[in-house]
């Protein structure tokens, strides 16, 4: 039986690996479908403490890697299938076979929710297709930008990327907003704000540097077709968290987000079972939100681990 199970690979399970490795708890971690998480796609990551002129994502997720690896974590290429958690075992059905743990870490992060429109794959990640201001609204400084989406996420995406971009485009299929009424008239009121109602995007373009140059759009009342030229895309259509093989063994909201124990971050309903990152928090989704969890995660089931074998 393992000591501690981790599944997933991003900034919380690496992290929680590197701090339960510290810990002599000789960690198994799971990779699951996306080793490194969502930061591999990302060309670079500007907001990372500790890197002033910036980071490439998939080289800050393998230096995490490289990092957990030192201290003794071990690292194993499966997917987990089921789960069967109680308080005094946990079992993991994954790539055909069963495994046990005294504890276990999830850290199985959310995917974003794409249009599923030509273009898009082809240039998500520094190519100017993107789904977090956050992360990559620096880049596009002075530069004309598009958002899609009408709930709170587009429209907070909107407002931050007036700090940098010259103007902004929210694409949106219905004649209102689905976000609360204030963060809609901030939108509306915004000088650097277009909206363009009744709007579906049916294409992002690409110029000859393979980049984007511009989005195609139908108007859905008219059904004209046009064209927008922009730099950037940025998708604010929601996220979908990696949570489907827990089943029922875990509270879930409507969205599929893990619903850690009232007062905390980290702990479940169930002892030794933790959550950490993006599956559990859809407030933030930042790596570095997602590292700090992870770290918590890993200090409470040493801490967990200690009491029961005391």
């Amino acid at each position: 039986m393992e000591n501690i199970i981790i599944i997933g690979t991003g900034c919380a399970g690496f992290t929680a690996g590197i701090y339960a490795a510290r810990a002599n708890l000789n960690p198994l971690i799971l990779e699951g479908k996306q080793p490194g998480g969502q930061l591999t796609t990302t060309s670079e990551v500007e907001n990372f403490p500790g890197f002033p002129e910036g980071v490439d994502g998939f080289m800050l997720m393998d230096n995490l890697r490289k990092q957990a690896l030192k201290f003794g974590a071990r690292i194993q290429n499966t997917y987990v299938d089921s789960v069967r958690l109680d308080d005094s075992k946990k079992v993991l059905n994954a790539g055909g076979k069963t495994i046990e743990a005294k504890a276990v870490i999830i850290a199985t992060g959310a995917a974003p929710r794409l249009l599923g429109i030509p273009g898009e794959k082809e240039m998500y990640g520094g190519m100017g297709v993107t789904t977090c201001a956050t992360c990559d609204g620096a880049f596009y400084r002075d530069m004309d930008v598009v958002v899609v989406g009408g709930g709170d996420s587009a429209c907070e995406e909107a407002l931050f990327l007036t700090r940098f971009c010259s103007s902004v485009t929210i694409l949106h299929r219905r004649d209102k907003f689905r976000a609360s009424q204030i963060m809609a008239q901030r939108v509306v009121d915004h000088p650097k704000i277009n909206v363009q109602w009744n709007t579906k995007p049916e294409k992002i373009n690409p110029g000859e540097d393979g980049k984007v140059k511009s989005i195609s759009i139908l108007n859905l009342e008219n059904e004209e077709r046009s064209e927008i030229e922009c730099k950037g895309v940025f998708i604010a259509i929601g996220h979908v968290p990696n949570t489907e093989f827990l089943n029922d063994a875990l509270p879930r909201d409507e969205n599929g987000y893990l619903i850690p124990k009232t007062n905390s971050s980290v702990l479940t309903s169930i002892p030794g079972v933790y959550v950490a990152g993006d599956c559990a928090d859809h407030v933030y989704r930042q790596a570095i939100t997602a590292a700090g969890m992870g770290c918590q995660a890993a200090i409470e089931a040493e801490r967990w681990l200690a009491e029961k074998s005391a």
